[in-house]
């Protein structure tokens, strides 16, 4: 099963449900934990590491339908109440649970990413990761540095290097699988069903991720899709705008 973290101290009910938070691609539970820690404070939050991901099992598959029976399996072993919100990969791992179990969850939350396949590539973070000489590193600012020569961006840097083990001079991403599967990463799987249940689609006001384009088929699939935006965040939203992110989810899971 998915390795997860809890956050809060209080038990789920069907008013208020746990959120489960899902992570994106590259990412960690670990991204997460400050937001899930501020929104523990009135409901019980759980952070999980997807397959091939931070503490979870390295399997030879990463398809969506694979993720969400992943979820279905922590939320079948947690046996309380959940909402769930899921970023970019989490996202859509989160909306095929969503399609295939609608019973187990109420609210469902997508941060910038759209039920449909993307044309662009996460390859070139996999080949700048497999650049870094991990014999060298002894703190997470030498890979750092290393990413910086080979063009990340300062922020994904940071990003990246929460998922690199570096006592044991490796990272905590199935990078071999991850690159193989990536046709499927960036694509959408051919999946049956409808969740009827309150869905929020919350995107960066400065991506192109979700748009006016995607919106017929989202409510063909989430007829109760509602959209929001946080001004001048991109993909990243929930890094670049914690609080604005952190009080979106709280008005959209107190309705």
């Amino acid at each position: 099963m998915l390795s997860y973290t809890e956050f809060g101290d209080y038990t789920p009910t069907d008013t208020t449900p746990a959120l489960i938070i899902v992570h994106g691609l590259y990412g960690s539970g670990r991204n997460w934990g400050v937001i899930a820690k501020r929104l523990s404070d009135s409901r019980p939050v759980i952070t999980v590491d997807m397959r091939n991901h931070g503490q979870s099992p390295r399997e030879p598959t990463h398809s969506y339908p694979d993720l969400a029976d992943d979820l279905a399996q922590v939320i079948n072993h947690l046996n309380v109440p959940v909402d769930v919100c899921g970023h970019s990969m989490g996202g859509k791992a989160a909306m095929v649970l969503a399609l295939q179990n609608p019973t187990l969850l109420r609210r469902l939350i997508v941060a910038d990413i759209a039920p449909v396949a993307y044309g662009h590539t996460q390859q070139m973070f996999i080949d700048a990761m497999r650049a870094v000489d991990l014999t060298t590193l002894s703190r997470r600012s030498d890979a750092e540095s290393q990413l910086a020569e080979a063009g990340v961006e300062r922020a994904l840097q940071s990003f990246f290097t929460q998922s690199l083990d570096v006592p044991n001079k490796r990272w905590r991403l199935n990078l071999d699988v991850l690159e193989a599967e990536m046709p499927k990463i960036i694509g959408w799987p051919d999946v049956a069903g409808q969740f009827d249940g309150p869905t929020l689609f919350l995107s960066g006001g400065a991506s192109d991720y979700v748009g006016p384009q995607h919106r017929d088929h989202i409510k063909s699939l989430f007829p109760a899709a509602r959209f929001a935006k946080l001004p001048g965040a991109g993909h990243w939203l929930h890094a670049e705008k914690p609080r604005e992110f952190e009080a979106a989810l709280r008005i959209f899971l107190d309705a």
